[in-house]
């Protein structure tokens, strides 16, 4: 039987193999994690999202689907408005249950009759924002270069000027990778060893500079498991 997570970019599928990983490193269970693959939404819609279900509805039988998973951004939305639009998505090609909550399977049917179960997870910190809002808030390496970009931000807004709190956390992670990282000898291939736009790099040989300890990280944790 295969597990599907459905995810909205490369990066986000890059965390997100990790921490499964990490998963099967540190707890014990009678089974690993294992997830098949990554839907990539490559940015989020509400049609790129049906499609991308109606995609899966099709094989489910053929490739023997038990379990999917949709993780999205909570952005600026509360959990219930999110919840919501997920739902709305969810019913224009299943016949199923309404998600109350997030870390919770609900029965869904296609209409061969094929049956799967579905859960979601919106990727936050402290309740809003992004991946990059979350990689913020488990860095473990001092970061002098990322953290005086608040007054950079605040001279920016001075100037009657504004920057949106996702654009800014971008801007945040990746000077930490860059500057605050970075070896020596890694500077030399900054673009390929330093960024976001070579986040599996990172993710593959860095990972101890984000906390996989971190509270933060909890719910997430806990999502996963409900595919053991």
């Amino acid at each position: 039987m295969s597990n599907i997570v459905i995810v909205e970019s490369k990066n986000d599928a890059i965390f997100m193999q990790a921490m499964v990983e990490k998963l099967n490193c540190d707890i014990q269970v009678e089974k690993p994690i294992y997830i098949d693959n990554y839907e990539r939404l490559e940015g989020l819609s509400a049609t790129k999202l049906i499609t991308t279900l109606k995609a899966l509805e099709a094989d489910l039988q053929k490739r023997d689907i038990e379990k999917i998973g949709i993780i999205i951004d909570i952005d600026n939305y509360s959990e219930p408005d999110r919840l919501e639009w997920v739902n709305k998505c969810i019913q224009q090609v299943f016949k199923s249950e309404t998600l109350s909550s997030t870390k919770q399977f609900i029965d869904i049917c296609g209409d061969n009759g094929t049956k799967a179960k579905l859960a979601c997870y919106f990727t936050n910190f402290e309740g809003k924002g992004e991946l990059e809002t979350l990689l913020k808030g488990i860095k473990t390496q001092e970061s002098p270069h990322a953290d005086c970009l608040d007054s950079w931000k605040t001279c920016i807004e001075s100037k009657g000027k504004k920057i949106k709190q996702k654009d800014f956390d971008k801007f945040w992670v990746n000077t930490y990778l860059r500057f605050d990282t970075c070896s020596k000898q890694d500077q030399k291939q900054a673009g390929r060893k330093c960024s976001m736009y070579e986040f599996d790099y990172v993710m593959e040989h860095k990972k101890d500079i984000w906390d996989w300890d971190n509270p933060a990280l909890n719910d997430l944790k806990e999502f996963f498991k409900l595919f053991c």
